[in-house]
């Protein structure tokens, strides 16, 4: 298995690489993904705070890490227009490859749902205006999320649920709405539940993602997730699809060139 990961090439559609907790060894993160054939890292901005060590990524290591701009919800607060217009003023200022991570949550905190609503739907219309993908976090709220997409959808707004953990019937609808479905380290959890979803989905509409540091996969659960783990992601997703390594990378990183408007690897 390691000569053949050696021998293609893989993207991460979402990583925060520029995260603290790569702070002491982000040079060799990105060695080990050059070595494991991870070639692109799509890097999704959280808030005002996160853009400067993000851009700083992109400027260290420009062949490999890619920005999108957006404002994470579970950063919306009751003031959150004023991140809005730096976000803003950012997305004006130069070229980023998608609007993201944007979306809702109601894991964490219910209370601001419909603050996080609003953020949503603003800078999924400078998508719309921008013809940019959207990124879309949606942790406990996939049905919610849904419906706000539905209700804003034209034929040029597309993008990808990030981290989908859900039924194959809302990944069918999602599939439906010409979106990509993210699929991370819970595809390797013995309970994620990913296991009945991806054989009746097929490798058509996914992409792979870490979302590292966050949701390492099975053997490294619990620990610090990383992009270079995407090759075992990879491997699990073929085993569940029933379909060779090479297919499911082909298969997704054309999906990701696609949605980010790039030339095939």
């Amino acid at each position: 298995m390691e000569r053949k990961e050696l021998l293609m090439h893989y993207i991460d559609t979402h990583a925060h690489i520029y995260s603290k907790k790569y702070d002491n060894d982000r040079d060799d993160v990105i060695r080990r993904c050059e070595e494991k054939g991870v070639k692109k890292i799509y890097m999704p901005n959280v808030d005002v705070d996160s853009i400067d060590p993000m851009l700083e990524a992109e400027l260290k290591y420009p062949d490999v890490c890619v920005p999108m701009m957006g404002l994470h919800p579970c950063e919306v607060d009751k003031n959150f227009e004023k991140q809005l217009y730096v976000i803003e003023e950012w997305l004006n200022k130069r070229d980023f490859v998608a609007i993201g991570e944007i979306g809702t949550d109601l894991y964490w905190d219910k209370s601001l749902f419909e603050y996080q609503k609003e953020a949503l739907r603003i800078q999924v219309e400078w998508a719309k205006e921008k013809k940019l993908p959207i990124v879309l976090h949606c942790r406990e709220s996939i049905d919610e999320t849904i419906q706000i997409i539905e209700e804003l959808k034209e034929e040029n707004l597309t993008g990808i649920f990030h981290c989908f953990t859900g039924t194959v019937n809302q990944a069918k609808k999602i599939m439906e709405m010409d979106f990509l479905l993210g699929i991370g380290g819970v595809s390797t959890f013995k309970n994620g539940g990913l296991d009945k979803v991806l054989p009746e989905i097929g490798l058509g509409q996914l992409v792979l993602e870490t979302d590292g540091p966050y949701l390492a996969p099975v053997p490294y659960r619990g620990k610090r997730n990383s992009p270079e783990y995407i090759p075992l992601i990879a491997e699990r997703v073929g085993d569940l699809t029933e379909n060779p390594l090479e297919k499911v990378a082909k298969i997704t990183n054309f999906n990701a060139n696609k949605i980010f408007n790039r030339s095939t690897l």
